[in-house]
């Protein structure tokens, strides 16, 4: 019998958060990738081997949905240090991009080498998932969820290990029995009120008229909430997510300090770190760059807020709005100040930064795990009619 894992997988504009099995596996990938060739130098095979391969995913990607099938990828934390890494763009379409799919294959494949469960047969693993993820509501108002899961539900994956520390050599098929893709905002929605097990929590909220501001990386989704469930209708996706001011704040001080950070993540982790944030160090001095992350960030918050206030003059009848999503809590301090000088809206951010990047995921594991349940209940009552007729 061939064994199917659950994976939750949200493929964040930042980073990629999956959840594994019985919650017992995640992982947290920067959403960087650079082409590659076969043979990156490594200094000694021992070395390798002691690294985590979390830190060293290079993989060649073979996949019949890929636009650029066949290539050699260095991926997450290994791809920030070359020189020819890409990040998603704004305004490009995350089910529409090769990005999305090699960072999906690399993580399930990730999660497949270090699980037990799967056949193994000279290091080539046959992985088979049953998967949640999602795409920004204005994607999937477009029905382009429908093609990216019939683009991952009909084909064998297969990511090979090439120069990735302990799995280095290793193939793992990756096949789908089931995906589920979810706008992003409703899964928002179910994390507030259901639990691990589908039973639910937070009462009080079922019944109210609430707003979900979900700011990503490209883009924000601004989800609906009434009669306890998503108004699709009035549900609002736009192209404004806060990459394109981290790219800004990231040019800005390479010009103006010589200083190159990695990633749009390092000019993530300058902003909300506990100590010493907006400070870098120039020349081994700490510097302030207080000035550029101000100006920058007050400007996109100034937008975000305009798009609360529009949301909220057409749904005259809400009565919260919480911000979730990477990009709140990067922005959570200046819409605040904003909200307190202007209209003072009743908004609410989760303190826990941890728990806000990660409430997509958690909410697609809810949503999959109970759709196991259910079909397994179904086929259990399937089976029991079956037994009943053949007596």
């Amino acid at each position: 019998m061939t064994t199917t894992r659950i994976a939750a997988i949200d493929v964040g504009n930042d980073s990629l958060k999956g959840v594994f099995g019985k919650l017992e596996s995640e992982v947290n990938i920067p959403n960087v990738i650079a082409r590659d060739i076969e043979d990156r130098p490594i200094i000694g095979i021992e070395e390798l081997d002691a690294q985590s391969p979390l830190d060293g995913i290079h993989i060649r990607v073979h996949s019949p949905t890929l636009k650029d099938n066949n290539a050699i990828y260095r991926v997450g934390n290994l791809a920030t240090k070359s020189t020819n890494s890409t990040e998603l763009d704004p305004g490009s379409s995350k089910s529409e991009e090769d990005q999305t799919l090699v960072m999906l294959f690399a993580s399930l494949a990730l999660d497949a080498a270090g699980h037990e469960g799967f056949k193994k047969n000279n290091k080539v693993i046959e992985a088979n998932y049953t998967l949640g993820t999602g795409l920004p509501l204005r994607e999937v108002k477009e029905g382009k969820d429908v093609g990216y899961r019939s683009k991952l539900l009909g084909s064998v994956h297969q990511v090979e290990f090439l120069v990735t520390p302990q799995y280095q050599g290793v193939k793992v098929n990756i096949r789908f029995d089931e995906v589920k893709v979810y706008p992003e905002g409703f899964a928002a929605f179910i994390n507030l009120v259901m639990d691990n097990n589908g039973n639910i929590i937070n009462k009080e909220l079922i019944d109210k008229r609430i707003l979900i501001q979900d700011i990503g990386g490209l883009s924000t989704d601004i989800a609906v909430i009434k009669d306890r469930k998503v108004d699709d209708d009035k549900a609002q996706g736009f192209n404004l997510g806060v990459s394109e001011s981290l790219e800004l704040i990231r040019e800005e001080i390479r010009s103006r300090h010589g200083v190159e950070l990695d990633s749009r993540r390092d000019v993530v982790e300058i902003i909300t770190k506990k100590s010493d944030r907006n400070h870098i160090m120039v020349k081994g001095s700490r510097t302030s760059v207080h000035d550029i992350v101000d100006r920058i960030m007050l400007e996109l918050a100034k937008k975000q807020y305009r798009h609360l206030r529009n949301m909220w003059q057409k749904n005259s009848q809400t009565e919260i709005c919480y911000f979730i999503g990477g990009g709140s809590s990067v922005l959570k301090e200046y819409i605040k100040t904003l909200n307190n000088n202007l209209d003072g809206y009743n908004i609410d951010f989760f303190e826990d930064e941890k728990e806000s990047i990660w409430m997509m995921v958690h909410a697609y594991y809810k949503l999959i795990s109970d759709y196991v349940r259910k079909s397994e209940k179904a086929d259990k009552v399937k089976e029991e009619q079956k037994l009943a007729k053949s007596k």
